[in-house]
């Protein structure tokens, strides 16, 4: 089985750089997979609130036979818990529904900068780290300008920023901005949601490397340094995003995938993604 790297957060938690997401997969779809990646050798599994399946990845976890300090868990505040109590009565369900007495990460799933208060909102995610009910916190879809509004106004620095990145979206300032502030950037649709499978550059890569172009893309990305999650039901296809231990890609293949970049996103902008659940 492949070691999985790991990169250590800025408060000395480590976390692995290979996950398995679980976003869109349905709850009666998730223990399955959840397992599946647990026996493929995946130990960290990235779920929400907002995904409706915590309860799943948190049985698929407990009866999977592994300790649970050496599965990393993460999740994520909806969107629609905006005041101080509906956050903390939130993460009480969140683990309440996975079953765990202590999560590895939390974070603040959109900054919701037109409708919302993401200050307030991190001093509680503040309030629940000093519980010591989960080893790390941070924030998701987060710019810079809208994390250096919580630089001055609170006490802990996010551990990770989880961000939209992939070869036609490769977010270097914001990754940088992450690096010089010590904040561990996350890639989701770190594939772009399939389109690198028909991009020729990536595809001549994969041919030369002996690998596929999701597989290329994925190692682009722990190169960089960032922490990846895919996530597919496909038991094969989980596989093959785990078999990325056992090449390196050349300083000109890195190169020529990170010229891809055409600011190209496949979901929403963060300054204008308003969305609250009913």
């Amino acid at each position: 089985m492949a070691s999985v790297p790991t990169i250590t957060l800025n408060n000395g938690v480590e976390i692995p750089q290979l996950g398995f997401g679980v976003f869109q997969i349905k709850p009666e779809d998730t223990v399955k997979a959840t397992t599946s990646a647990l026996e493929i050798g995946y130990r960290h599994i990235d779920t929400a609130q907002m995904y409706g399946n915590e309860r799943e990845v948190g049985l698929a976890v407990r009866d999977s036979g592994i300790p649970r300090d050496e599965v990393f868990v993460t999740s994520k505040l909806n969107n629609n818990r905006l005041q101080r109590d509906d956050i903390l009565r939130s993460f009480d369900t969140s683990l309440s529904e996975l079953g765990f007495d202590r999560l590895d990460l939390f974070l603040i799933h959109w900054p919701l900068p037109a409708v919302a208060d993401y200050v307030a909102r991190w001093k509680v995610m503040e309030e629940i780290y000093a519980s010591g009910r989960v080893r790390a916190i941070g924030v998701s879809n987060f710019q810079p300008h809208h994390l250096r509004n919580l630089f001055g106004a609170t006490e802990v620095r996010p551990a990770v920023n989880q961000v939209e990145a992939h070869p036609f979206l490769s977010q270097d300032e914001l990754r940088a901005f992450d690096a010089d502030h010590e904040i561990v950037t996350e890639a989701w649709a770190p594939i772009a949601r399939g389109k690198v499978n028909d991009d020729p550059v990536i595809a001549e890569i994969a041919w030369q490397v002996g690998k596929t172009p999701a597989q290329v893309t994925l190692r682009w990305h722990i190169q960089r340094g960032d922490v990846v999650f895919p996530k597919s039901v496909t038991r094969s296809r989980v596989e093959e995003n785990f078999e990325i231990f056992d090449f390196e890609l050349d300083q000109s293949a890195m190169a020529a995938i990170s010229a891809l970049n055409r600011d190209e996103r496949t979901g929403p902008n963060p300054d204008e993604f308003n969305y609250i659940p009913g």
